[in-house]
């Protein structure tokens, strides 16, 4: 389902506003304006980028995520760092790659690992916030992140009555059911058809892809499976106003009215519409099954795909089933919907406590969801659905303008710098780098590409994207691994089903656009010192060898000038080392080299003979040749 914006979206949505006396609210933006901002940081888990109808759903509407983008900025392009929830929630936090804060995976996020130069040594943006900007932070929801990196919160209770801290694995279920579900809605016996949900434990009634359905919860139990939540679909029987996601959001509504005279940090971490895909019936009933979409590209034989059994595909079919697989999508849709109505309900308390003019509030996702999309379901992939999430920043006041679009790549990596940009606060140097720009329209260097990372495991699946220009290719972090190298072009191929490379017969015939895109992402690694700088720069993707592929001009890092009056040549490396230069004409023949090293301008003497020749620089980087005609 790759749905697109509609044209008059910001046309055709209207906004209400409250009158308050003129005087008043004057006074109010003026006592304000005398204080650091605030940040509100709302967030979910597993929702994709065209979850929302301001990316031009048109079944699933949100109407105060799109008030929110309506009064701010909305990141057509955003990507997350990594496509699973501890590795991204990381890089979120720390504004640093996954290779560098070193939480490569969800287990390690969760290990109790003590902090060291080598895992998350990096603050987070609440920690400096708290430390360096004298910020209030409080944190109520989803974690999954080290237990240490939570230091900075002042949560009024941070231990269920299990006495288990909110900060530990999977806790904010606990302190949930502990704190406050067991009181006001307690596990109740089964009613024929129902089981329990192995995250709430409060009775369900599954549907048709719930991989218990047909069961008794006593052959669920005897069945000697471990069910996981993504396995679990139908309607929860918990009351809408006690859900997690009314939890969280109350919890929030509770602690702006409590820190409304502070200057403060709140986030609000919802757990859905990560799995269970589990619904009430209320938001259920409001996508009926039978209306929901088919993904375009679930029946895709990914035959020639680096994700042919990614996500057990081959063991899920029935997530490939055109029929079952609306079952999910109107679970999901419930999930967001809820999430929208309660977002809305956060902002009115926003409004009426007269902080929104000087509250900074960020909405976006870890990652997102393949909801049936080449018959997947979850995340863990480069592809569109999983990799592609939706990031929005309101900021009145002069800050940010309303209406504001911004369609370049951008990385949730920088999220870390933009909130200490807007807050004012210096925190210590990270891998990403602050959106003001891009949102001002005074950077015109930053979101040309973005680059993800996946490097958890065995090297069986890619390692990198990189995505520019609408192509997008994906290789392993190695030179000699079998995994096929991918490359797709969006504009043609939006559904992400014909990969360029890999077994393609043709493939040599993109010599040119993925010589660019390898070369980008060389300098990214190099850029941030990645050790799997060398795996990626020996990939020889295409078949040609790196040293025959031209043609490519790494704009802006390496340019030629001849100076005919003068038979000399003057190369700019601009910012980039090059350790000498070579020379040959067209049969391959070297009639120039030397090895030393500059970096800037360098001056040579051209060949005396008139011809055509090939200008190749000496670097660890790809800088692919460039031809010179001499007459």
């Amino acid at each position: 389902m790759h749905l697109h914006l509609k044209p008059d979206f910001y046309k055709g949505l209207h906004l209400g506003f409250i009158a308050i006396g003129g005087f008043l609210l004057n006074n109010d933006i003026q006592a304000q304006t005398q204080k650091k901002p605030n940040l509100l940081f709302i967030m979910t888990d597993q929702q994709r980028f065209d979850a929302l109808s301001l990316a031009g759903n048109t079944i699933l509407k949100t109407p105060n995520l799109d008030r929110l983008a309506k009064q701010g900025v909305w990141f057509k392009n955003a990507y997350t760092q990594c496509a699973v929830s501890g590795p991204a929630r990381a890089s979120i936090l720390t504004g640093c790659i996954v290779e560098n804060h070193g939480i490569i995976n969800n287990g390690l996020a969760d290990s109790g690992t003590p902090q060291s130069p080598s895992f998350m040594p990096q603050k987070t943006f609440d920690q400096v916030l708290t430390d360096d900007g004298g910020y209030h932070c409080e944190y109520y929801g989803k974690w999954h992140c080290p237990e240490f990196a939570a230091s900075c919160y002042q949560n009024e209770v941070k231990y269920a009555t299990s006495g288990r801290y909110i900060f530990a694995s999977n806790s904010d279920v606990r302190f949930y059911k502990d704190n406050y579900l067991n009181q006001v809605f307690p596990k109740a016996a089964l009613n024929v058809g129902e089981l329990y949900d192995t995250y709430s434990e409060r009775p369900y009634i599954p549907n048709i892809l719930d991989k218990r359905y047909g069961m008794t919860q006593t052959q669920a139990d005897n069945s000697g499976i471990a069910y996981a939540q993504p396995d679990l679909h139908g309607t929860i029987s918990i009351p809408d106003e006690h859900s997690l996601t009314a939890y969280r959001a109350k919890q929030t509504i509770e602690a702006l009215e409590r820190l409304k005279n502070t200057t403060f940090s709140i986030t609000c971490s919802f757990h859905f519409p990560h799995a269970p895909m589990l619904p009430s019936k209320y938001y259920s009933d409001m996508f009926p099954v039978n209306n929901m979409p088919v993904p375009f590209s679930i029946n895709d034989p990914m035959a020639n795909s680096p994700y042919l059994n990614s996500n057990s595909r081959t063991k899920n079919p029935e997530y490939s089933d055109a029929q079952k697989i609306k079952y999910l999508i109107s679970d999901y849709y419930g999930l967001v919907k809820e999430i929208d109505d309660w977002v809305g309900k956060i902002l009115d308390k926003l409004d009426e406590l007269g902080l929104s003019e000087n509250t900074m509030v960020i909405f976006t996702s870890d990652h997102g969801e393949m909801l049936g999309a080449h018959g997947m379901r979850e995340k863990n992939v480069f592809l569109e659905e999983s990799a592609h999430v939706p990031l929005i920043i309101r900021f009145p006041g002069g800050h940010i303008k309303s209406e504001t679009m911004v369609d370049g790549y951008v990385s949730n990596i920088d999220l870390y710098n933009t909130i200490l940009d807007y807050c004012g606060v210096a925190g210590p140097a990270s891998d990403g780098k602050s959106l003001r720009g891009l949102i001002d329209g005074t950077d015109s260097t930053h979101g040309k590409y973005v680059v993800t990372e996946w490097l958890s495991g065995t090297d069986k699946v890619p390692g990198y994207m990189i995505l520019k220009d609408s192509w997008k290719m994906f290789i392993p972090y190695t030179a000699t691994s079998t995994v096929v190298d991918a490359l797709y072009n969006l504009k043609d191929d939006p559904y992400e089903m014909t990969n360029l490379l890999g077994s393609n017969p043709n493939k040599k015939q993109y010599s040119e656009k993925v010589n660019e895109l390898h070369t980008d992402l060389v300098t990214w690694l190099k850029n941030h010192k990645s050790t799997n700088y060398d795996g990626v720069r020996t990939r020889n993707l295409t078949g040609i060898p790196l040293s025959a592929v031209s043609a490519f001009v790494l704009k802006n890092q390496f340019r030629i000038y001849p100076n005919p009056a003068s038979s000399q040549l003057t190369i700019d490396s601009q910012n980039m080392k090059i350790d000498g230069v070579d020379i040959f004409n067209l049969t391959g023949r070297s009639i120039y080299s030397d090895n030393q090293s500059f970096t800037g301008i360098k001056i040579i003497d051209l060949p005396e003979h008139p011809g055509v020749y090939i200008i190749k620089p000496k670097s660890g980087l790809q800088f692919s040749a460039q031809k010179i005609w001499i007459e």
